[in-house]
């Protein structure tokens, strides 16, 4: 498996990249757009994006799918042609397909390191080239298209260009959505293929911080929320388990003992008397008598 560590880092510094409609410049995280590039990963992440949208509905019939076929089309011996049993076998017209397609997912995974990797790749190689950009979304304060195209116009970089924004900026998506060569995603949304396949990108403030997270791995929302959950939940007290008294060994034996010695003793009153006479009486009847 290619290296997907941090000896992927390239010693370049990242670029301060312009904000659109702001006219000043932002600097880019090291962590997120000094990698260098790295092809292996990249294609295999592309290739499992676009294998993922495949719907691999492709179906042929075997000839146990075609219809007819169900009689034999002449009798095997005496007729000087070669034997056949179905005019549905694949070596006649109109037959089934042998080793056609049939509908099935053509999904592979990706490993998560390896999916950041491709991921910075992609993001360094528009900042190395210069081609990214950072768009200030309150200028947009109602859709417009024109003031858009004016804003991709004075930036000068090459079509197709990529626009990543937030859910929540809808001005302007509505306003570059129907630009002819710009294509407008969500930063949920976006994936590697895109990124590589655009010439030019423009994020936003909120896309830019999502996506630095996601190719870092780590999330700056998750990481403030933690400290303040885990401090409002006090750690709750453990009942102190009961444990029942010791009693002494010699104690709970004499116990024990104790119903067993009464439950003989009254069998031996009631019950022992009674056949140790019967006993005695049947003795003294089988004995012979003595004659004087």
């Amino acid at each position: 498996m290619p290296d997907a560590g941090p000896k992927t880092r390239s010693s370049a510094k990242t670029p301060e990249v312009p904000v659109l409609g702001a006219g000043k410049t932002v600097k880019l995280k090291d962590g997120a757009f000094a990698a260098r590039w790295h092809e292996p990963l990249v294609h295999q992440s592309v290739r499992a994006e676009q294998a993922a949208r495949r719907r691999g509905t492709a179906a042929t019939k075997t000839r146990g799918l075609v219809s007819g076929g169900g009689a034999k089309p002449w009798r095997q011996k005496g007729t000087g042609r070669a034997r056949a049993g179905s005019n549905r076998s694949p070596i006649w017209t109109g037959g089934g397909t042998v080793f056609g397609p049939h509908p099935r997912s053509y999904t592979f995974k990706v490993n998560r390191k390896e999916q950041r990797a491709a991921l910075r790749s992609a993001l360094s190689l528009h900042a190395q080239r210069g081609s990214i950009a950072v768009l200030d979304t309150s200028v947009f304060t109602a859709p417009k298209t024109s003031e858009a195209a004016d804003l991709l116009d004075d930036w000068g970089q090459p079509f197709p260009t990529l626009v990543v924004l937030g859910t929540d900026e809808r001005d302007a998506a509505l306003s570059f959505r129907n630009l002819a060569g710009v294509a407008v995603l969500t930063h949920e949304n976006v994936g590697i293929a895109d990124l590589v396949g655009a010439a030019s990108l423009v994020c936003s403030q909120t896309a830019l911080d999502a996506l630095t997270a996601r190719a870092g791995g780590s999330s700056t929302v998750k990481e403030t929320q933690a400290p303040e959950a885990n401090a409002a939940k006090p750690k709750a007290a453990k009942p102190a388990k009961s444990t029942p008294a010791a009693t002494p060994p010699a104690a709970a034996t004499a116990d024990r003992a104790a119903p067993d010695r009464e439950e003989a003793a009254q069998r031996a009153a009631g019950q022992g008397r009674p056949e140790a006479a019967r006993s005695n009486q049947d003795a003294g009847q089988d004995a012979p008598r003595r004659t004087s």
